[in-house]
């Protein structure tokens, strides 16, 4: 049966080999043998570390985020979004690299040809996306093509490696990141992306929830309040406790600018979550 362990494996099996696993999966990542107590015992450590000046290691050891070093970046010490490269599987030799016609509909047109609007276009009905889905966010071309196709296994392989590098990079939660800049950079793309998209992603979404808590309202200010803004619409209940409650200590606590900066985030959200409710009423109104 699918049990939650099971899943849990599968879903590692199909973040990097998506095309040996054809069953479908939850689309929300959860969080199996979760530390209950860590938020508390976080906390505790975090007065004991201010009165006593204790090491910030045993702060990740309560908290449950110290995770170790993915062998990604074990090896590289920057975090790095893929290049776009064709799949490999399914990629054959032409004779001729740089050029470009409409392909036949048993060969795919590689993704490192794309150069053009037109070119996705003409071949909009040949490309297959890369072996590495984290590419696409810095493809403008790419995105234009995910947001046509609408394939839940596409948005699946991109939720999948998104949540797995937020969850290791995050320079709040887990202990020993000094790479801020590249985890802001990080950030500032997801949103670039989102902006182009004009959704959020739900890695980013589940990200934000989790890490808003213990996030100090500095660090990577601007990049966070502005995924903020592309939070897709949900209940009050859970918009309350997990965005506006966390905010809302930060937002009584702060300075003037912080506030406003909140507020205008808020702002934004508001306008998109209008913006899209406008675009599916139009749609409903046209079927």
């Amino acid at each position: 049966g699918m049990q939650s362990h099971l899943q849990a494996l599968l879903s590692l099996y199909k973040l990097f080999c998506p095309d040996q696993v054809t069953i479908t999966l939850s689309g929300k990542m959860k969080s199996y043998f979760k530390n209950s107590e860590g938020p508390w015992k976080a906390a505790i450590t975090a007065v004991r570390q201010r009165n006593q000046g204790t090491s910030p290691l045993s702060q990740a050891v309560f908290l449950g985020t110290s995770q170790p070093q993915s062998r990604k970046r074990k090896w590289n010490a920057q975090l790095v979004i893929p290049a776009t490269s064709t799949n490999t599987n399914n990629l054959e030799e032409e004779g001729e690299e740089n050029s470009v016609y409409l392909y036949s509909s048993s060969r795919s047109f590689p993704v490192e040809q794309l150069q053009t609007f037109p070119q996705l276009l003409q071949n909009i009905h040949h490309l297959e996306f890369p072996s590495q889905m984290g590419s696409v966010l810095t493809n403008p071309l790419l995105l234009h093509y995910m947001n046509c196709v609408k394939d839940e296994s596409i948005y699946l392989r991109l939720y999948y490696w998104m949540g797995q590098m937020l969850q290791e990079e995050c320079t709040w939660c887990v202990v020993d990141k000094p790479h801020e800049e590249e985890f802001r950079s990080f950030l500032e793309t997801i949103y670039k992306a989102e902006c182009l998209l004009q959704e959020g992603f739900s890695a980013c979404e589940e990200f934000l929830y989790k890490t808003l808590p213990l996030w100090d309202g500095v660090c990577c200010r601007s990049e966070i309040l502005k995924l903020v803004s592309w939070i897709p619409l949900s209940s009050s209940s859970d918009i309350k406790s997990y965005l506006y409650d966390p905010l809302a200590q930060l937002f009584f606590t702060s300075s003037i600018y912080f506030k406003c900066s909140v507020l205008e985030s808020l702002k934004e959200l508001l306008q998109n979550w209008l913006n899209c409710n406008v675009i599916q009423v139009d749609l409903e109104f046209s079927s």
